[in-house]
């Protein structure tokens, strides 16, 4: 099976890139999941769990826009995980992807890297669309003067997660079309790779 899970801040392009990577695919072999908030149910449950469900069998595809990584961004940042849970979490992602790839899963991992000015001119263009409006909430404003502390999370997420079998694969994306080419050749060579 193959997954891709899709991480970065607000507005660098992960829908975008999602979209290029399916968009000409049968949907019958893929799907795509979004990741928000765990809900009640889920908190009563190890952090991965909610993940497992969605994992793609043998021959199939799944992309996870956000992911397991929650733990050890927004978690972490916002203060929804305490130090001990975050800190834990590392090598539960770690342990958890490596068994993953030792089962025959293809695991890529992106990073959107999107500049301050070109989130400011993305979110000033969704203000501005009104069929883009609604991607852009006041929660998305605050967390843009978190950047500095989402920067330094991601980080240390790169440099404690990266291991062998899933390296992070960070993507320039303040240039839309080149971001998503590089997500689908990023893609295509690390199937090759895997087969």
């Amino acid at each position: 099976g193959l997954l891709v899970l899709m991480e970065g801040p607000d507005a660098s392009g992960k829908g975008g890139a999602i979209k290029a990577l399916v968009g000409h695919l049968d949907p019958r072999h893929f799907k795509v999941v979004s990741y928000a908030a765990p809900t009640r149910q889920e908190k009563q449950h190890h952090f991965l769990w909610r993940f497992y469900r969605e994992l793609p069998g043998l021959g199939e595809m799944a992309v996870f826009d956000r992911s397991w990584y929650g733990r050890v961004l927004v978690e972490r940042v916002e203060g929804y995980a305490d130090r001990t849970e975050w800190k834990r979490a590392y090598k539960a992602i770690v342990d958890f992807e490596e068994s993953l790839c030792l089962e025959s899963i293809i695991l890529v991992k992106f990073w959107m890297h999107v500049s301050d000015e070109e989130q400011l001119k993305r979110f000033e263009g969704r203000a501005a669309d009104p069929l883009k409006r609604w991607k852009l909430t006041d929660e998305d404003w605050r967390n843009r003067e978190k950047n500095r502390i989402y920067e330094e999370a991601a980080e240390e997420m790169f440099s404690r997660t990266t291991h062998r079998l899933s390296p992070w694969e960070v993507i320039g994306a303040d240039q839309k079309r080149y971001a998503r080419i590089a997500v689908l050749e990023t893609v295509i060579r690390r199937v090759e790779e895997g087969m």
